[in-house]
């Protein structure tokens, strides 16, 4: 029997491809796609679902890390394989906090994520090694240390640097000096344009609670 897999995707290239790649596979039936990550739990209520594709960023920026931690809270038996194709740098370490079977960067080869869903429903958890490499600037994300990753994060808020130290619990000097260094990496001349370009290209994105 052919194992139901739900697609929680919103953009339609990469959801097309994926009921593309399901339709052809007999190894799976493709169950239902939807855009917005808060009605997935829904569909695991009702329907029997085997495997879920689930974005990180869906429809009304609900975000497919917190549906596949309550799915999983109540459905433990579901696998999920989260999809993205953003480089945010603490979506792996929440995934496999949370119990998210696997992780799959977005690349569009087809035998990379049937793979992926294969070795998956074998009972394997499949993860990169790490983020996407990404050049900012003069440098790229894999020379940042997670604290100054931390830092960039906070500063897309656009709050100052003593709220930053307050919600890091660092002071504000250790923040100043994780942004000079960043700084300094980069090569830009102002927090503005750092920020700009970190949060454009999808190495910090924050989530929106």
């Amino acid at each position: 029997m052919p194992y139901n897999v739900l697609i929680v995707e919103d953009q339609d290239i990469p959801r097309t491809l994926f009921e593309i790649y399901l339709n052809a596979s007999a190894d799976y039936r493709h169950l239902l796609s939807i855009s917005n990550a808060s009605a997935a739990l829904s569909v695991c209520r009702n329907e029997r679902v085997d495997l879920i594709l689930m974005d990180v960023m869906t429809e009304l920026d609900h975000s497919g890390l917190d549906a596949a931690e309550q799915i999983k809270r109540e459905f433990p038996q579901i696998k999920i394989i989260v999809v993205t194709s953003m480089p945010e740098y603490s979506w792996l370490d929440r995934a496999r906090r949370i119990g998210v079977d696997s992780f799959w960067y977005k690349d569009g080869q087809k035998d990379g994520i049937l793979d992926v869903m294969a070795r998956t429903m074998a009972g394997e958890r499949v993860y990169p090694d790490a983020t996407p490499l990404i050049r900012i600037g003069n440098a790229t994300n894999h020379e940042f240390t997670e604290r100054e990753l931390d830092v960039l994060k906070e500063l897309t808020t656009g709050d100052t640097n003593a709220e930053i130290a307050e919600r890091l619990c660092i002071s504000v000097a250790t923040v100043k000096s994780h942004i000079q260094h960043l700084m300094e990496k980069t090569g830009f001349r102002t927090r503005t344009e750092l920020v700009s370009e970190a949060r454009g290209l999808g190495i910090v994105i924050r989530d929106k609670k």
